[in-house]
């Protein structure tokens, strides 16, 4: 659903987007990272075919974005950063405007509008002007404007920004919802809390670069190394005698605990606590310990600038 190869959008002699290569799949979320001025923002919009690619291509919804503009854009639901919202419209006559813009009719308009602001939450004030919104209200519309004409592909930029833990809950259980409907979600956020619990893939770009990409567990084996397990005892116990499993390699021991590393935790991980079991070990936990996508983001970016400064 939404493929790139070589990718890239220069401006005079800066690349702001140099060599990126995707790939998404239908029912799938994307979620790329970095800072601002990465280059996001660039790629969103060629995908959505409002720049051109300088080099390499990109299809949308099976439509190349060079020679199928007007195809791509009737295809993608888009919420930028700068949302482009009228602020002299109501709420309704805003989502309207839009569903004519999309071919819809009257019929479909009106009931598609209704769902989505009462949805959203903003259906009580659907006739005031949307100057007189908050920040969080013009974000939700902007969201539902998105939605409009029921797109298969939907590029979020920020998409929980400004709104408050209630209704961000209700975005990203929409995202989710939208993921099982078979569309093909692509994230830009700052937010790695939400793009852990969202996300099927992710990419880190840095300077228009494509650092890295993959799955959440590919990304934490792959930066921060194999999983470290701690096992902790209810009361002190000797762990002289206990001989660990093959692929797996002790860290530290102490009379309440010990920290292991494990190169098949789906096989090593039953093995040890066999053993434990039969050595009527007092255990009282066993868990993994916690590798956030916030460390996996930290060190890639630390690498990239220590690679420039080099």
């Amino acid at each position: 659903m939404i493929e790139t190869k070589d990718l890239g959008k220069q401006f005079h002699d800066f690349w702001a987007v140099d060599g990126i290569d995707l790939n998404v799949s239908s029912g799938k979320i994307l979620a790329l990272l970095g800072q601002n001025g990465a280059g996001k923002t660039t790629t969103v919009r060629m995908l959505t075919a409002l720049l051109q690619p300088s080099r390499g291509s990109a299809r949308v919804a099976g439509y190349d974005v060079t020679k199928n503009g007007h195809d791509v854009r009737s295809s993608v639901g888009v919420l930028t950063e700068h949302h482009g919202l009228y602020m002299r419209m109501s709420a309704y006559e805003y989502m309207d405007f839009f569903g004519q813009i999309y071919g819809l009719s009257p019929e479909i308009r009106n009931k598609r509008t209704n769902n989505l602001l009462e949805y959203f939450g903003l259906s009580e004030a659907v006739n005031r002007r949307i100057g007189e919104y908050s920040k969080g209200m013009r974000q939700k519309l902007a969201l539902a404007r998105a939605m409009m004409h029921e797109p298969s592909v939907l590029l979020l930029d920020e998409p929980t920004s400004a709104m408050d833990p209630e209704s961000a809950r209700l975005v990203r259980d929409e995202i989710a919802r939208l993921k099982s409907a078979q569309r093909t979600i692509m994230l830009c956020s700052h937010n790695l809390t939400e793009v852990e619990a969202l996300a099927d893939t992710i990419a880190i770009i840095y300077r228009g670069k494509l650092l890295i990409q993959g799955t959440l567990d590919e990304l934490k084996r792959d930066v921060l190394g194999l999983p470290e397990y701690i096992v902790r005892f209810a009361e002190g116990w000797d762990a002289d005698g206990l001989e660990l499993p093959k692929g797996m390699e002790m860290l530290e021991k102490t009379a309440t605990s010990l920290k292991v590393r494990v190169e098949a935790p789906e096989v090593s991980n039953p093995q040890l606590m066999m053993r434990l079991a039969s050595m009527s070990a007092p255990v009282v936990a066993f868990q993994e310990e916690t590798r956030t996508l916030e460390q996996v983001y930290l060190k890639v970016m630390a690498a990239a600038k220590g690679s420039d400064h080099a």
